[in-house]
């Protein structure tokens, strides 16, 4: 009996524990109006990867830390994936686990894809709306998930790197046609993590950019282990916070994996400390 009431004690805090879906837009995304087809979903080796296409219906999966961990801090993370797929758990879910076991609230953000064959939507349009509609829908709902409104920054991995740099670089212009009170929100994030981004052209840079932490691998590719630096100078020059890591003997796409070895594989260990030094994560 007694084994019979630990089961189902067990059963339901694994039920609990199960991360939330929330749709950015309940009622349709704008721009997706008459897109029909269904999400697809392939296995990718190694590490069996959750490979995400055919996104319509952009969404967060939120993982929250137990209130007694919670600092108040939270990330929105952008999977990479050359904006013709996503993949969902090296660089979203297991990030999102490993920081909510750590007092930080990660949402892993399925983002509209302007480069997969036949789209009609836009990086800078769609994938950015996406983004900014994530930070304001987190924004709007701290207090139900223990975030601090203040604290809400955005990480992305490759070309959700570019997501997450455009979000930081361009939060400033208001939705024209809002529909709802989300999108009457600040989509300004507190802080940024871009891991081997596709750097944007042109990023409008100053003093009140929010706070970078920047990794790469030294064999990335030219515009990523050069263009890393040299973003992180642009930075500096405008006068804004950032810390710049690059990681030797490493490529692209590290990402989050058990099987991780070397200096890359305690970035996300070193982007805590990080955000703890810039008081993000103050009790």
């Amino acid at each position: 009996m007694k084994s019979l009431v630990l089961a189902v004690v067990l059963g339901t805090v694994c039920m609990a524990a199960e991360p939330q879906v929330i749709l950015l837009w309940p009622h349709g995304a704008p721009g997706s109006e008459g897109k029909t087809a269904e999400e697809t979903v392939r296995i990718a080796a190694p590490g069996g990867d959750h490979v995400v296409a055919s996104v319509h219906k952009p969404s967060l999966t939120a993982y929250l830390p137990s209130k007694e961990t919670a600092t108040g801090a939270a990330v929105v993370i952008a999977p990479g994936g050359g904006h013709s797929e996503l993949w969902m758990d090296h660089e979203g879910y297991n990030v999102a686990k490993w920081l909510s076991e750590h007092g930080v609230a990660g949402f892993v953000l399925k983002y509209r894809l302007a480069r997969e064959k036949g789209s009609t939507y836009t990086v800078e349009g769609t994938s950015l709306s996406d983004m900014q509609r994530a930070i304001r829908l987190v924004r709007t709902r701290a207090a139900e998930w223990g975030v601090n409104p203040d604290r809400i920054g955005v990480a992305g991995f490759s070309a959700g790197g570019e997501v997450a740099a455009l979000a930081a670089t361009r939060y400033d212009a208001p939705v024209e046609a809002p529909a709802d009170e989300i999108d009457r929100a600040s989509a300004k994030p507190s802080f940024q993590a871009l891991m081997y981004p596709a750097i944007p052209r042109d990023m409008k840079l100053s003093k009140d950019t929010p706070p970078a932490f920047l990794a790469c691998g030294e064999n990335d590719r030219q515009n990523i282990a050069q263009g890393l630096p040299e973003l992180y100078l642009a930075m500096k020059k405008a006068g804004a916070s950032a810390e710049l890591h690059v990681y030797a003997g490493t490529g692209h796409g590290f990402g989050v994996r058990e099987t991780n070895h070397g200096p890359s594989a305690a970035w996300i260990e070193s982007f805590r400390v990080w955000l703890g030094t810039k008081g993000f994560l103050k009790p």
